[in-house]
């Protein structure tokens, strides 16, 4: 072979390498470790991917004595957060927030939402310029002008495309493989949702793709604070047919505040993954029904901050944090009537209410919002 011929080959062999996308994990607790396990399976097998998938970790120190990210990195498990299952030898843990995500050119988000607006501070000028980006956070920032949604904040600090990734998700069953489904929410780049989709999609858990990422993300922030008023049904054993009714209305409440928010909000998304079924597996398994339910159990003498440490093992709950963020947002809009079940939510969270309160709210029922044409 003609040197120049060679030469050549060369040169597309290492652009071909050089298209393969690599991935990295910004968070490792539970919902990431599971994160890195789907995606790890996926980039040993996709051409397009690099093999090797970082995750950053809080750098913790084990009661042995151990660093957390050593740990991962030896035993191919994360021992605190997701004991017992394997994460895929292709994962590397790395403590550097900068050092894991400067070559990647996707960025999966999957961190408690109130620490997010720090990371992204941090993560100025650290990143590549067209990197994705996409966030498994639920949660909002509430600002003086309003509800900032997580995917926004990392759009406007960062500068880069942002889709969410939102569904019937509860991390532990996903990690023993058990089926599930999830919504990708994306704006207008159809080929990087599928790229998304690709990326997660695995024989147990099946990814789609909708072209709404505020109602997907909504739905996904929503559904905690309507799992909170679950766990209060469950603490004050009011059965089945009172914690159904409480789910009915949340999921009007959801969808009347996501469209009050949003006029794009489709309704069709409140049929996928990350609207009524993740609204049904939070309010019957998920930690935020959990602990409301001890809370309610109770009394509501003991705090969340209290039970969420005892009983999460250093996980976050999000659906106190979002209820307060929620309040907040119908204080500025002045749409408490709108909203009663998470104006009373939030008002057992804090004491104000006990929680046999849940069902007190009725008197004044949501107004509907009309489904568009």
């Amino acid at each position: 072979m003609a040197p120049l011929a060679m030469e050549n080959q060369i040169t597309e062999g290492e652009e071909e390498i050089a298209t393969k996308y690599k991935v990295t994990i910004v968070g490792s607790g539970n919902w990431g470790s599971v994160a890195s396990k789907l995606i790890a399976s996926n980039t040993l097998k996709l051409n397009s991917f690099h093999d090797e998938v970082k995750m950053w970790v809080f750098e913790e120190t084990l009661p042995t004595g151990e660093k957390l990210t050593e740990v991962i990195n030896n035993t191919n498990e994360n021992v605190k957060y997701l004991p017992g299952i394997k994460l895929g030898k292709n994962v590397v843990a790395d403590p550097d927030l900068e050092h894991a995500v400067k070559d990647a050119d996707m960025l999966v988000f999957v961190t408690p939402h109130q620490f997010m607006e720090g990371i992204c501070k941090r993560l100025v000028g650290k990143i590549k310029g067209d990197v994705q980006a996409i966030s498994l956070i639920k949660g909002m920032e509430v600002k003086a002008e309003g509800p900032c949604m997580i995917s926004t904040l990392i759009s406007e600090q960062l500068g880069i495309n942002c889709c969410v990734l939102m569904g019937a998700n509860i991390a532990n069953e996903i990690a023993v493989e058990k089926f599930s489904e999830a919504t990708v929410g994306y704006r207008e780049d159809k080929d990087v949702a599928q790229r998304w989709v690709q990326l997660f999609n695995t024989s147990y858990f099946q990814v789609s793709a909708v072209q709404d990422v505020e109602g997907v993300e909504l739905c996904g922030t929503l559904k905690n604070v309507v799992a909170i008023a679950a766990g209060f049904v469950d603490g004050m054993d009011m059965g089945n047919n009172t914690k159904a009714a409480i789910m009915r209305i949340g999921l009007v409440e959801m969808k009347a505040f996501s469209k009050l928010m949003y006029s794009s909000v489709k309704d069709t998304t409140f049929f996928e993954s990350c609207g009524v079924a993740d609204l049904i597996t939070t309010c019957l398994g998920g930690r935020n029904r959990k602990v409301a339910e001890a809370f309610a159990r109770n009394g509501g003498k003991r705090s969340f901050d209290e039970l969420e440490a005892e009983m999460l093992q250093g996980q976050k709950l999000q659906g106190v944090s979002t209820a307060n963020e929620l309040y907040e947002v119908l204080n500025q809009r002045g749409w408490h009537e709108l909203f009663p079940l998470f104006t009373t939510v939030h008002e057992i969270c804090i004491g104000r209410l006990p929680p046999s309160a849940i069902v007190e709210y009725s008197e004044h029922p949501p107004t509907p919002v009309e489904d568009s044409a």
